[in-house]
């Protein structure tokens, strides 16, 4: 099996078993496809293993080990596994020159950006990469599935603004491009506000907004994604009362497991992040501002 990537090819001869997982989410594919990583990337949030709930009951009682902070290289060669997923992990070139010696290497095909491969693609790839290359499509199409099979049911979603917008840091801003929160949204067949795609986003996955005009943010549906259940900061953001989405009721609250499973964005936890989020968009899209939001509510947003 070859596989072209930035830092060049790497070639399996036969499927792998002994993974280490440096991609900060390539844990959750790799659990799909029933095979326990040897050790795992910390990205954030205080999980057990590095492993969240939503692909837990997959890891059973292995016991990876969690590497944090800078990659090392003691702690993989320790582990002599017969794999290394370097895909979304950011190791430089000399990084993946010393890993290489221990064991073949992933890494993100060259039309990709460091953290710009798709789920789908990583999933197939893993699939490819551990002998369980029909598996991997069976997992891809079941997730497919679901969107659209929300898509099905909300056939009035089709062609509608969404906008997956953040606070952090004093700022605010919306996801876009091939962040998989702006991803999310358009998978169920909603479309970024007009004014937001006019804006150039040096970033590519995300577009600070000035905090005198917010109005870019104003979709049919606004989802605020947040690192943390307090919504405090959101709601004390000045300009925010004066979008139409919250004056509405057409804001989602999606605090620190969804807002993780959208940014995981893997074919474990978009499912998962589907099933939290639909009924409160359900709600927030029904046109009636006096219904009541469930997230939006618990967390001081709503009107």
């Amino acid at each position: 099996m070859r596989f072209a990537h930035v830092y060049g090819e790497t070639v399996l001869d036969a499927p792998a078993s002994r993974v280490v997982s440096l991609g900060y989410t390539s844990q959750d594919p790799l659990l799909a496809l029933g095979l326990r990583p040897l050790a795992v990337r910390q990205w954030f949030g205080d999980q057990p293993y590095g492993i969240w709930p939503w692909a837990q009951p997959l890891l059973g009682d292995a016991q990876p080990r969690l590497i944090a902070g800078e990659v090392s290289m003691e702690i993989v060669a320790s582990l002599s596994p017969d794999l290394i997923v370097g895909v979304g992990s950011g190791i430089t070139r000399a990084e993946y020159d010393i890993l290489s010696q221990i064991a073949p290497v992933l890494m993100q095909p060259p039309e990709r950006s460091t953290y710009g491969m798709r789920w789908d693609e990583l999933t197939l790839m893993l699939g490819q990469a551990v002998g369980k290359p029909n598996e991997a499509s069976a997992l891809v199409a079941r997730t497919r599935g679901a969107f659209a099979a929300a898509k099905d049911r909300h056939p009035d979603w089709a062609g509608k603004t969404g906008v997956c917008a953040y606070h952090f840091g004093g700022d605010t801003g919306a996801f876009v491009g091939p962040d998989t929160r702006a991803s999310f949204l358009s998978e169920l067949g909603f479309r970024r506000p007009a004014a937001i795609d006019a804006m150039p986003a040096p970033n590519s996955f995300y577009l600070n907004l000035s905090p005198e005009d917010l109005s870019p943010l104003d979709a049919d549906i606004l989802v605020w994604v947040s690192a943390s259940n307090d919504a405090g900061a959101i709601a004390g953001i000045p300009l925010r009362k004066t979008l139409k989405a919250h004056r509405q009721g057409r804001e989602v609250f999606a605090g620190a497991l969804v807002a993780g499973a959208l940014s995981f964005g893997s074919v474990l936890s978009l499912p998962y992040a589907l099933d939290s989020l639909e009924a409160d968009m359900v709600a927030a899209l029904d046109g009636r501002p006096e219904t009541r939001v469930a997230s939006s509510e618990a967390a001081g947003l709503a009107p």
